[in-house]
């Protein structure tokens, strides 16, 4: 089967909309009469709420509702892995920036007034700002945790939020049968998502009283079940719908404003919209963990691995959200695409008064490789061996399996290695050139991810023209996954790109899909349909066969949209002559569909042992490895990332183009997180929630020599063998730009990000 749309670079289906500045976000949706909603923050970290004042706000001309914690009963919580957060603050204020009550009036201007005229009586509590002091404080941020309901319960109590351990082998005999044992601690910052869109949603409730939502999100249906929650109605009276997204890196997985857009509307029995400003976006959503980590490695003196050990302990912020699944994935990742025979990762999520961190792109492993691909670089230097020739000896490989057991359906993480190695010249005895006053050296680091998680379905329909409507439950956030979809949809069919129509995902009408996170969509939602388009294939072939008076057996789908007789390419019948026949005279309409869930065990218990495993299916490895060129400032410090190659193992690249657009488009993000991205608390405020103050990588950072090389090693469970690339590009980026600071001044940085001053500290041998 020739291809005809997987492997093509295909411009996204959106790209034209989007250059011509038609494309629409919440910012551009409007109703007959929409109000506009807006939200009153908590200037305390820790505080009792003792009442509210609303007289003045709801004097104000043009108010129209007034939404607090009194609005929402009290059992009524939301939360991906624990029940334990309201829409609006409730009893008290968990931390600075939560919102606590919510306006909504004729115009921004108006709610944004009367929402800071609201007077709420506070009785301050004390805060608790790292995890450290909250576990050995007898404060309590939540405490009713004890009662909240898990998905997996792994032992909360106090401010401990979650726990999870995996261990294989006997760590201790690993360390006793070692000939040299290696430990250090990391620490990692806080990370903003810095969406080019801020969050934001818009809500309108029929004349039946059922809401429609609008918002920036990466799951319909997660907002739709937290919406639910937090109002404590049924699902069925929310549907929730998709406009174009401004990205989101997994700060719109779990709910924003939603639900307090909701109650909004609900009251007001108007329309209401609410978008945040970057200062809210910044302090009420989600960022990334802060880890601090210690990691233990036991090597023979040949460098081959024996045991790792690694700890961690996560600043979980005021609620769960989705931070017990960022605690469990970081720990599977933690040993490392590499061969240990024993093995224990470990690690407490501790509930502080800061906002609430969650999912980010890469899920918890770009922390753990960082110290683990940090070390391996150390180890290679004590034992005077290459550090690429070392992973090469202990990585992956054949018939090994991912920590835990998870069986390994491909794997070109061998390739990836030499790849990278290769185009970056790795291996000329020549020393990369510095400029006058520098320092330059390369710098190498790979890793795992996954793509393989959860639920996803899918519905093909033949129209009466024989062209197809494919709807999914996925939201394309800025990665182009309608497009991918789209051209494995025409692929599985054999007709053209345009004649699939892709339908927005909404919760009426599309077929479930857990969401756009994990780097799943193309992996999970694309073997969905692949599997709706065979349900159509086999009716299509039913119906040819009656026509063409032949068995089903020996017929064939051909280029063009057509069901042709096998070796008689001529003897066929086209896609519009059998969706006439279904439509008007027998079979009815052509409607195929399939759903799944991946179902490969994480854990096998006769390798391995868990506690507080937060997701018991998950599989489908990706891997990368990355060589960036980075040249250091002797004088200030500096780091500049010169030239970077990152190699992916995607499976099948189904679009080249875009593959590569996530790649460099993980490596920029990558260089933000190792170099100048950070989220500074004083106190318990945050110091820097605008783009005045936090600083992304622009075009300064992110070098023009940017390449992305594709690797093809076909995944048996992938749709056309393809597998995620959403996040293995950025994973093992912090660790190979350290590794090149290390290799070109002697200096090994422990802490994120590798400021200028910490470098040129490290360089001085002062304390950094």
């Amino acid at each position: 089967m020739s291809a005809t749309s997987v492997g093509r670079r295909v411009p996204r289906l959106e790209s034209r909309e989007k250059v011509e500045g038609r494309a629409q976000y919440i910012a551009d949706l409007y109703r007959t009469g929409m109000l506009h909603g807006a939200i009153l923050q908590s200037p305390f970290p820790h505080a009792r709420i003792r009442g509210y004042d609303l007289a003045e706000a709801l004097a104000m001309p043009g108010v129209h509702a007034v939404v607090t914690g009194d609005d929402f009963a009290e059992p009524d919580r939301m939360g991906a892995f624990i029940k334990d957060e309201h829409a609006l603050a409730k009893g008290k204020v968990r931390y600075v920036g939560e919102p606590v009550a919510a306006v909504a009036a004729d115009t921004e201007a108006i709610a944004r007034a009367a929402a800071q005229a609201i007077r709420v009586d506070y009785e301050e509590l004390p805060a608790l700002l790292s995890p450290e002091e909250a576990v050995a404080s007898t404060v309590h941020i939540h405490e009713e945790v004890e009662q909240y309901f898990k998905v997996f319960d792994a032992g909360s109590q106090g401010n401990l939020c979650s726990r999870t351990e995996f261990s294989e082998g006997d760590i201790e005999r690993g360390f006793r049968d070692s000939d040299l044992v290696f430990e250090n601690r990391f620490e990692t910052q806080a990370q903003a998502h810095v969406a080019l869109e801020p969050c934001g949603a818009l809500a309108e409730v029929d004349p039946q009283g059922r809401l429609t939502i609008w918002s920036a999100n990466q799951s319909v249906f997660r907002v739709q079940a937290c919406v639910a929650e937090a109002l404590g109605i049924p699902m069925t009276r929310i549907r929730c719908l998709t406009p174009r997204i401004g990205g989101a890196f997994g700060n719109k997985m779990e709910p924003h404003v939603q639900p307090i857009v909701a109650a909004l509307a609900l009251k007001a029995k108007r329309a209401v919209k609410m978008i945040l400003t970057r200062e809210e976006d910044f302090e009420m959503v989600r960022a990334r963990h802060p880890f601090k980590i210690r990691i233990r490695t036991g090597v023979k003196r040949d460098g081959t691995f024996v045991a790792r050990e690694v700890e961690v302990l996560l600043d979980c912020g005021a609620f769960a959200d989705d931070s017990p699944g960022v605690l469990g994935f970081g720990l599977l990742c933690a040993r490392g695409p590499y061969r240990f025979p024993h093995v224990r990762c470990h690690g407490r999520l501790v509930y502080t008064n800061k906002l609430r961190f969650g999912a980010y792109r890469g899920f918890g492993n770009p922390q753990v490789s960082l110290a683990g691909e940090s070390q391996i670089d150390d180890i290679a230097e004590k034992l005077g061996m290459d550090p690429i020739e070392l992973r090469l000896k202990n990585i992956l490989r054949g018939d090994d399996r991912a920590l835990g057991g998870q069986m390994l359906t491909s794997n070109g993480l061998k390739e990836c290695i030499e790849r990278a190695r290769d185009a970056s010249g790795w291996a000329s005895a020549a020393p990369v050139p510095a400029s006058p006053g520098k320092k330059r050296a390369l710098g190498f680091a790979l890793c795992g991810h996954i793509s393989g998680l959860l639920a996803s379905g899918a519905i093909v329909r033949i129209l009466e023209d024989g062209t197809a409507v494919l709807n999914v439950g996925a939201n394309d956030i800025g990665q182009g996954s309608d497009t991918v979809l789209s051209q494995m949809c025409a692929e599985a069919l054999k007709i053209p790109l345009e004649n699939v129509a892709f339908v927005s995902p909404d919760t009426d009408g599309s077929p479930y899909n857990w969401g756009t996170t994990a780097s799943r969509v193309t992996f999970m939602t694309g073997r969905a349909v692949v599997g709706a388009a065979a349900e159509v294939e086999k009716k299509l072939k039913q119906q040819a066969s009656e026509m063409l008076e032949c068995a089903v057996e020996d017929l064939e789908l051909v280029a063009g949209g057509a069901v042709a007789v096998k070796g008689v390419p001529e003897k066929k019948i086209g896609f519009f002559e059998i969706a006439k026949r279904s439509h008007w005279f027998a079979g009815g309409p052509i409607i195929g569909s399939h759903s799944w869930v991946y179902d490969n065990p994480t854990l096998d218990p006769k390798r391995a042992a868990a506690i507080g495993l937060p997701f018991p299916r998950i599989g489908a490895y990706s891997f990368s490895a990355i060589v960036v060129d980075v040249e250091v400032d002797e004088v200030t410090g500096a780091a500049e990332v010169k030239r970077a190659w990152s190699a992916c193992d995607v499976g099948r690249a189904i679009n080249p183009l875009l593959v590569e657009g996530q790649i460099a488009g993980g490596v920029a993000q990558g260089i933000g997180f190792a170099l100048v991205e950070e989220m500074v608390w004083d106190g318990a405020r945050l110091a820097n929630p605008t783009l005045m103050d936090y600083k992304i990588p622009t075009t300064r950072e992110v070098p023009y020599e940017l390449h992305p090389i594709i690797v093809e090693s076909h995944d048996a469970e992938g749709p056309f063998g393809a597998k995620g690339v959403g996040e293995v590009g950025l994973v093992p980026v912090p660790a190979a730009i350290g590794n090149a600071v290390k290799r070109a001044t002697g200096v090994r940085l422990f802490k994120l990000p590798f400021t200028a001053e910490r470098i040129l500290r490290g360089m001085l041998g002062t304390k950094q």
